[in-house]
């Protein structure tokens, strides 16, 4: 993938993508930049810039072929392998993202959780048991997972994040509300942003 893309680009690219899964799964098998600004919000300007990124993939006068351009955008966001995740804390976060069907169509399964709270630790979790934090190490070294989810409070995230680098993690995906630096790849998501978002968009409707 082209290292210079903006990162603002990148992140349009899993709307794109769930988008044309729908197109795909609806039996359409071309579609153009006027449909997909009007789906996604974008201009058709800015539909043809993003995709131009990458090399194009559309032809004037056609579009772009469906199929094609949904597998091409699945292999630049690397949708095209499977990758195995653990969650760090089997709380009520943990237990949302463990449960969420979607994830594995993506290529993202599951394969540990665990929790430091013994009265958590060996209770069923979906088809899993929740692990102790003490068996951590042996199980990454074991199992070779690429991802870590981090559904745990602020306190000690950090150098959770640190053991995680250490035993071999290859990206973070953090809910812990505290933005955490890595040499890894991290995704630091706070849930309450587009609540505030939607606050700001209703009171902005009521100001008018």
């Amino acid at each position: 993938m082209e290292k210079n893309v903006p990162l603002v680009v990148i992140r349009r690219l899993p709307r794109y993508y769930r988008y044309l899964t729908d197109l795909k799964d609806m039996g359409i098998e071309r579609v153009s930049s006027q449909v997909l600004s009007k789906k996604l919000g974008f201009t058709a300007s800015q539909v043809r810039q993003d995709l131009n990124c990458f090399g194009g993939f559309g032809q004037q006068g056609y579009g772009y072929n469906v199929e094609i351009l949904r597998d091409e955008i699945s292999k630049i966001l690397g949708l095209d392998k499977c990758y195995k995740v653990i969650i760090i804390g089997a709380g009520n976060l943990g237990h949302a993202l463990l449960n969420y069907p979607g994830f594995s169509k993506r290529g993202f399964r599951f394969i540990g959780i665990f929790d430091n709270n013994p009265e958590t630790v060996g209770k069923n979790a979906g088809k899993l048991k929740v692990t102790g934090m003490d068996k951590l190490e042996e199980f990454c070294e074991k199992n070779k997972p690429d991802i870590a989810a981090l559904a745990i409070p602020r306190d000690g995230t950090s150098e959770v994040a640190k053991k995680l680098e250490a035993l071999g993690i290859k990206g973070l995906w953090n809910f812990s509300h505290v933005e955490i630096t890595s040499h890894l790849p991290v995704e630091n998501v706070h849930l309450s942003d587009s609540l505030m978002t939607l606050a700001y968009e209703i009171s902005s409707e009521e100001n008018e």
